[in-house]
């Protein structure tokens, strides 16, 4: 940041150390005392202690206390080392908590990712809260006036959609998080902490309206007014409007985890009403005439609501969420009895003393007592199908239950997560993909599991949640649940981004619904599936004032109560017993709720068919798909008002010429084949990139797109003769080597081409390679390797810049090849060329080290692409630009199955791919084209729909670019890069090297901050002695810091 110039002339320079932090502590106060140009009695210093939350290592819930109490106790030997040895002296201390990847816990990998999620969240969130408690114990290390220590009331941690991913950032994103980080690190260094996040509201995917979208961050002066600042009371306080210090506790008392008021819950156990609790005359064989004392074994499936995060947790111990009290599940626990814990199994146990199935105790879903509540902490609606199939297993093995004649009740509840990360990723969390998860789930208990009634509850109206971080005297850890429910809990009121939160809970809610009332689960008399629809509306409890009752959450006001799930037990019960289409669909956490009863009239537990309910049917069948093709709504088709000298003012209609470079993707191979046979065809006319065969209304191609805008465009390739290719240079099984060739073939064949001004015409060219170099790694792992990878589309891009005038580059990224083995046909064709066409991805065993090494080089082709194209190699030119379409970064086929992928993407031997993909990879292209650089959509589904290309927007006419993505477009300059065969002295672009030495997103954070006093600013980097590994750009951290 530059802004580090106004306070001081130049920061010292920062020397890393391999020693324990007590040494470097002893280092540094030596370095101070012997260093000439500090007077180290008079300088004014501020040290800045920064944790490594992420190194901190605790495998077992009764380790975790043990590990935070010893990380206190260095701190507090720090912290009295830095007392006696320093005067004049600030101590700020802030936890960081941002590599996704850095922990080299031995049991981080039997976590799921959610579990894992919560673990770092709370952990982090404890070692905050023990720090305070040191730091008011030691009142601050505050016995004389030129020595304080601070903490900083919210943790540094890496951006949701880094967690969300497990992907580092991109560098344009990683940069924006940086700045980020750096204003809230300010922030805290001046004032008391307020409720918002570090993240700025809102960073959606694909959403324009993000805050500070590449415009400047204002930065908070030292002089500005200050109305008030909240306290650690209840009230605001008002503040000196003239603050030209730095907080510290004595001028801005802080709210202390001490300070915390006990929160008292109800009674939780419940009475029994009910009078008649007898069974069928005999053992039922339609699950419509089945009673509640019929009921014989209990299960749940879901995430940490089931799984009981939290339940029995003090109010005042957060850390203690992470406890999952399994046996006070609503829906599946079964410790004590119904007047002092009230869940679904110990109302059911009223009914039939020999109920099994429900969890007891404490602990994961591998425990024995755990039983069939096989809920995770964390988990979204793509990981109920796993638990499903586990829970079938148990269930099928346990001698406790008899399979086959036993009447069993499987609650199934999921969304709440997908909610909380859907506005990072909207395709992946889409309504489309949370009922296709929903339904292989419910399709396999359809299958394997008789006599059953399965409760599928409705996902909760989660934006309720909010009115808990609104009001800052409740004391809850916003900063916490930012973390784990980012989407819910970020946007400002009436934004778009929280109507979108409750659009894609309302059509959650449906489409379970529909998916129920298509008559899907009711083919035979033993099964049948009910929606409990009881948390569609949700009241949050609120005090005499007005205020959000805390007491139906646990410690991090997100996880519920025991007093909130003993109302949801009581819900759930009732809404069994109450009649298809009468249901009750609102959670008042306000109210009592009295258990309803079986009549003599009703005594079963209610189904459509004993409810008279007719279903409203199946939505109406679809016509077939008899076209890959699209719909065009744009009408903006203009072309500028004279052709643009400049790349960063082409509009889609200036493009003249089309070309394209790769392999047997953008050639077509095989994306028509009907048999094997047509295999080696290249259907260049459908091809995503450069095909234009027919009309878009019928082929879904990138010229085809253009065409609308220009209907003399030039270049395309039709049908599948040679003779018909156009500018398309790609070859199958081509790989990046290859590309130089071709780049000569295409200036060659452009030149020559009579109908082609070579030097006025705007050209457009794609180059996607990489696919074929990644399926045969594993042979040739020299000449293949990333590094090389990158150096041969070096060669294939200064030749493209040295030669071509007036042209865009689309460089799209190579897509991740594991998706492949999840492609599988009955086939000979995909059995036996599949593994000949990419063997060093398709041969490897599931989670075989050679699997594992394929990711991480495909991840390092990713990341080679990302580097190279980051700095300003390309920049020198005004008529030239290179852009990178991160679209296929993550790529999600849709499943057809449990790990499935759906074949109609990919042609007959299961690796090259169909028309319908090319169609989709045309339009994900296209809508890149149409994103700011930094902005970009990084994922595709390949879900179909003929809608979804986007226009050209009045504001934004021009297919952007590094430079027409920014607010403030910068001077390019007029200097050519210097071309170099070697890959090693390659000069010209600002690349980020591949470093031993760790740098992760927040050291410019903190060199930010370094200058902040006019007098000398001390900086320590504390590198871990045993963790120091190499680190990729973007998304990799420093071990531990002290400045």
């Amino acid at each position: 940041m530059d802004w580090m110039a106004l306070y001081t002339n130049a920061p010292l320079s920062a020397a890393s150390f391999n020693c324990s932090l007590v040494e470097q502590a002893k280092e540094v106060a030596l370095y101070l005392h012997n260093n000439q140009d500090i007077d180290v009695n008079r300088d004014w210093k501020l040290v800045l202690l920064v944790l490594r939350v992420d190194q901190l290592c605790a495998c077992q819930q009764q380790q975790v206390a043990s590990v935070i109490r010893t990380a206190v106790k260095e701190v507090d030997e720090i912290l009295q080392l830095l007392h006696s040895q320093l005067k004049r002296t600030i101590v700020s201390i802030t936890l960081w908590d941002g590599e996704t990847e850095s922990n080299k816990c031995p049991c981080v990998e039997t976590y799921t990712e959610g579990e894992l999620r919560l673990q770092r969240a709370m952990l982090t969130h404890a070692l905050q809260e023990s720090l305070d408690e040191l730091l008011v114990q030691k009142r601050w290390y505050s016995d004389r006036h030129d020595f304080t220590v601070t903490l900083q009331d919210v943790p540094l941690i890496t951006e949701p959609t880094s967690v969300i991913s497990g992907r580092p950032l991109s560098e344009s994103r990683a940069s924006q998080h940086t700045d980020r980080l750096t204003v809230r690190l300010w922030t805290n260094l001046e004032h008391e902490y307020k409720e918002f996040s570090v993240f700025q509201l809102q960073p959606t995917v694909g959403q324009q309206e993000t805050e500070n979208n590449g415009e400047i961050i204002s930065l908070p002066c030292p002089t500005e007014e200050t109305k008030s600042l909240p306290s650690s009371s209840s009230s605001s306080s008002s503040l000196p409007k003239d603050r030209p210090f730095l907080r510290t506790e004595g001028n801005s008392p802080s709210y202390h985890h001490s300070d915390a008021f006990s929160l008292v819950h109800n009674v939780t156990g419940t009475e029994m009403p009910c009078e008649d609790f007898s069974a069928s005359p005999s053992t039922p064989t339609s699950v419509h005439e089945l009673r509640p004392a019929d009921i014989r074994v209990v299960a749940a499936v879901g995430d940490s609501l089931t799984a009981g995060n939290g339940i029995g947790s003090n109010p005042n111990n957060i850390l203690d969420v992470l406890n999952q009290y399994r046996g006070l599940s609503w829906s599946a626990g079964g410790d004590g009895n119904l007047t002092t814990v009230t869940t679904l199994p110990n109302i059911l146990k009223h009914f039939n003393h020999n109920l099994t199935g429900y969890s007891t105790g404490m602990g994961n879903a591998n425990k024995p007592q755990a039983f069939f509540n096989q809920a995770v902490p964390g988990s979204k609606s793509r990981d109920v199908p796993s638990q499903v199939h586990a829970l079938v297993t148990r269930m099928k093995n346990d001698s406790r239950i008899n399979f086959e004649s036993d009447w069993k009740v499987i609650t199934l509840f999921i969304g709440g997560n997908d909610i909380c990360d859907h506005c990072y990723n909207s395709l992946l969390h889409s309504t489309e993909n949370y009922v296709r998860n929903v339904r292989d789930s419910l399709d396999h208990l359809h299958k394997e599991v008789p006599r059953a009634l399965v409760n599928l509850v409705e996902v909760l109206h989660i934006t309720p949640l909010r009115e808990m971080h609104l009001d800052p005297s409740l004391k809850c850890p916003t900063w916490l649940v930012n973390y784990m429910c980012p989407c819910v809990i970020l946007p400002k009121p009436n934004s778009k981004a929280l109507q979108m939160v409750e659009e894609i809970n309302r059509n959650y809610q449906e489409v379970l619904h529909e998916l129920v009332e298509s008559g899907r689960y009711d083919t035979r008399s033993d099964f049948t599936v009910v929606i409990q629809p009881f948390f569609r509306d949700v009241v949050v409890p609120r005090h005499p004032d007005g205020r959000p009752d805390r007491s139906v959450f646990s410690a991090d006001c997100f996880h519920l109560s025991q007093k909130a799930q003993t109302l949801m037990a009581r819900s759930l019960w009732n809404n069994m017993l109450e009649p298809l289409g009468s249901k009750t669909s609102k959670q008042d956490f306000s109210t009592s709720i009295d258990l309803k009863c079986p009549t003599k009239t009703s005594p079963y537990v209610r189904t459509y068919k004993n409810s008279n309910y007719t279903y409203s049917g199946p939505t109406p069948t679809p016509g077939p798909i008899t076209n890959w093709g699209s719909d065009f709504s744009c009408s903006n088709l203009q072309q500028s008002a004279s052709v643009p000298t400049s790349v960063h003012k082409l509009r889609p209609a200036d493009i003249k010429v089309v070309a394209a470079l790769g392999d047997s993707i953008t050639a077509g191979t095989g994306a028509k084949a009907t048999s094997v046979a047509l295999l080696n065809r290249n259907y260049r006319g459908v091809s995503w990139s450069i095909g234009g065969d027919n009309a878009l209304e019928t082929v879904t191609t990138l010229p085809n797109i253009l065409r609308k805008f220009n209907p003399l465009l030039k270049g395309f390739s039709k049908g599948f003769l040679a003779s018909q290719k156009g500018f398309n240079m790609a070859a199958a099984g081509a790989r990046t080597l290859d590309i130089s060739a071709q780049v000569q073939a295409l200036i060659k064949a452009m030149r020559e081409h009579k109908d082609v001004n070579f030097e006025m015409d705007w050209k457009l060219v794609t180059l996607f390679i990489g696919g074929s170099d990644l399926c045969h790694y594993c042979l040739d792992q020299d000449n293949l390797s990333p590094r090389n990878y990158s150096h041969n589309l070096l060669l294939s891009l200064d030749r493209l810049y040295k030669e071509v005038p007036r042209v865009l580059v689309n460089v799209v990224e190579v897509m991740e090849m594991e998706v492949l083995k999840t492609v599988k046909r009955n086939t000979l064709g995909c059995s036996l060329l599949q593994r000949s066409s990419c063997p060093c991805v398709i041969n490897p065993s599931e989670n075989a080290p050679e699997l594992e090494e394929m990711k991480r080089i495909n991840h390092k082709y990713q990341a080679e692409i990302q580097r190279l194209l980051s700095g300003d190699r390309y920049d020198g030119k005004e008529d030239f630009a290179v852009v990178h379409q991160p679209f296929l970064h993550n790529s999600f086929i849709p499943y057809i199955g449990v790990g499935e992928a759906d074949a109609s993407f990919f042609s007959v031997d299961c690796f090259h791919i169909s028309e319908r993909a090319h169609a989709e990879m045309a339009i994900a292209l296209w809508n890149n084209m149409l994103e700011p650089v930094g902005h970009k959509q990084a994922y595709n589904n390949f879900t179909y729909d003929r809608s979804k290309i986007l226009c050209p927007s009045e504001v934004s006419p021009f297919i952007f670019t590094k430079v027409n993505s920014q607010s403030s477009p910068p001077v390019t300059t007029s200097t050519p890069p210097t071309f170099t065969t070697t890959p090693v002295s390659t000069p010209g672009p600002t690349v980020l090297p591949e470093c031993h030495d760790s740098l992760p997103v927040w050291v410019p954070v903190v060199v930010g901050v370094v200058g902040l006093l006019v007098g000398v600013i001390i900086a320590w980097f504390i590198f871990s002695c045993c963790q120091r590994r190499k680190v990729q750009k973007g998304g990799d951290m420093m071990k531990a810091v002290v400045f």
